[in-house]
């Protein structure tokens, strides 16, 4: 099997254009086994909080399962602790027929939570965007691919939850949208990642007080207005990837440039946008997150996946023949 996807994968590249797939799933805080003392009190290895060898494993391989079945040849991921923790989760693919050749993870700050990349094509080069210097923002992750001679940009970000208001988003926003500048906007670039911001957050954060303290400006909709937000392409009961207290968000996202809704070079292949929703996602109907128990000290039950849902979407790369 491993070698057939192999000859597939070159005869692609020889022969005529690709499919690509690309996604991005928050995994629900991915912690190795070392104590490094940045962990959530609950990830403290070997404590009576059990997260130990067993419940990483089980985590570990329900991750791996849900990433084989997107079957994305590139895939961002947030809440991954570490690199080590970046590398089991490569090699427990890996175990399961799924090999991602390059990893990346932003590593430069020591941040608790980090986002990473896996990806079946190689990478030019990869760099860290530094929001702030302080450990409230993420870094975020950067990365250019050539595929098909055709140049690709992927922005992974996760930005800071609704614990913030919007200014946090909105600087986040800034900082990457400071960066896009100096690559062009004219370029194929998809940002995709836990935005911690709904695809219409300019009209639904007016509900709530708290969270507007920008005078009404979103990072998602005017910080990156000149991306186009793929969820306004399928159908909107469709467009969610997280459920909190009954109501379903759509935290996760997937932007481009607009040079990727032309047919020419690297293109969006319309209707292809979805949030990744098999039964076993699913308990009940809440998302089946990773489960623990106790209200001082949680407890790991060695159950369950994410709180959050994958989103995938598809590509289409013409070769580049000049």
């Amino acid at each position: 099997m491993k070698y057939l996807a192999i000859f597939f994968l070159l005869a692609q590249l020889l022969f005529g254009d690709i499919n690509l797939k690309i996604a991005t799933y928050n995994v629900e805080n991915l912690f190795d086994l070392k104590k490094s003392g940045h962990e959530y009190k609950e990830y403290i290895p070997y404590t009576s909080s059990q997260w130990n060898q067993k419940s990483y494993n089980t985590k570990l391989k329900n991750i791996a399962r849900v990433i084989k079945d997107l079957d994305a040849d590139i895939i961002a991921l947030q809440e991954i602790e570490s690199l080590q923790a970046l590398k089991d989760l490569r090699y427990t693919l890996k175990q399961q027929g799924i090999y991602y050749k390059y990893f990346k993870i932003a590593n430069n700050k020591n941040t608790t939570i980090k986002v990473a990349l896996l990806s079946k094509y190689p990478f030019v080069y990869t760099h860290e965007i530094q929001v702030t210097s302080s450990y409230k923002y993420r870094n975020i992750l950067e990365a250019k691919l050539k595929i098909a001679n055709q140049d690709l940009y992927i922005f992974v970000n996760h930005w800071k939850s609704k614990a913030g208001p919007e200014s946090m988003r909105v600087t986040s926003a800034k900082a990457l949208l400071k960066r896009l500048k100096h690559i062009g906007l004219d370029k194929n670039i998809v940002l995709l990642g836990d935005f911690n911001s709904d695809y219409q957050e300019n009209i639904k954060f007016l509900k709530k007080r708290k969270h507007n303290d920008t005078n009404g400006r979103t990072g998602i909709n005017d910080i990156l207005k000149d991306f186009y937000n793929l969820w306004y392409d399928t159908n909107e009961e469709n467009r969610y990837t997280y459920i909190f207290r009954g109501e379903k968000e759509a935290l996760d996202n997937i932007l481009i440039s607009k040079s990727m809704l032309n047919t020419n070079g690297i293109s969006y292949i319309k209707g292809t946008i979805e949030s990744y929703k098999p039964s076993y996602l699913f308990k009940g109907k809440y998302i089946y997150r990773w489960q623990t128990r106790g209200k001082k000290v949680r407890v790991h039950k060695s159950k369950g996946y994410s709180d959050h849902l994958p989103v995938k979407a598809e590509f289409l790369v013409k070769e580049d023949t000049k």
